[in-house]
């Protein structure tokens, strides 16, 4: 039994047990209900599991960030869990992957392909986890398939921002709706919230509008066969 002299004393709390693992800023911690584990990521790029019983790091790795791509001042790296609790989304202004998190090990990445791509700014699962809702630094919004990271949508900026905001404005974090799977509110730099959901006649992500007026729809669905790594078009 740990005795209570252990502890540093604040009142009426206490602190457990001091995890260190990382050479700088936390950027996101995730606890797994399944794996009793809690992960932690970094500003410095890497991922940590702790054990929940003992507090012990069990593993940790970095991320490849890739070559020839330069990285921005955002450098946060977050992490959150699927519904299987087993699965986690970690997210990086270079990529967008899925962990097995009892082995650390990727099952899915998404990486954009050109090193000139605009860095990612947030991304999360939709209520149910079969969505992923990623926001871009250009204002992009991207769509994906939570099982396979396939591209299922893209939404301009030019589809819900005013012509006349200044092109510094961008989405830096994305909260999904707690019921509606296809439903998800972007906040912006200049103070705005933005809830986002598809047409009525489309039902859900994934599925073009049909073009009014002769134009062409701000959302595109890629072709069949398209690869989890296509990058959007922008």
């Amino acid at each position: 039994m740990i005795q209570p002299s252990k502890f540093t004393t604040f009142g009426l709390m206490r602190v457990k047990s001091k995890l260190r693992g990382h050479s700088k800023k936390i950027t996101g911690l995730a606890f797994s209900n399944v794996l009793n584990v809690l992960v932690s990521s970094g500003a410095d790029a890497q991922i940590c599991v702790w054990n929940t019983d003992g507090w012990e790091r069990q593993r940790s790795r970095f991320l490849q960030i890739p070559s020839g791509r330069p990285t921005s001042n955002i450098l946060d790296t977050r992490v959150q869990f699927h519904q299987d609790q087993q699965h986690c989304l970690v997210v990086h202004e270079t990529q967008i992957a899925i962990y097995d998190a009892s082995k650390l090990e990727p099952v899915k990445q998404w990486p954009p392909r050109e090193t000139s791509a605009p860095p990612i700014t947030h991304a999360t699962f939709s209520c149910d986890s079969q969505l992923i809702y990623a926001s871009f630094l250009d204002a992009t919004v991207c769509i994906f398939s939570a099982s396979s990271l396939r591209l299922q949508c893209r939404i301009l900026p030019a589809s819900y921002l005013p012509q006349n905001i200044s092109s510094n404005v961008h989405p830096v974090v994305v909260a999904a709706h707690p019921s509606e799977a296809n439903q998800f509110a972007l906040g912006l730099t200049d103070g705005s919230v933005y809830v986002m959901e598809p047409l009525e006649s489309e039902r859900k992500w994934g599925i073009p509008p049909p073009a009014e007026n002769g134009s062409t729809s701000n959302m595109s669905t890629p072709p069949n066969g398209a690869s989890s790594s296509d990058q959007p078009e922008r």
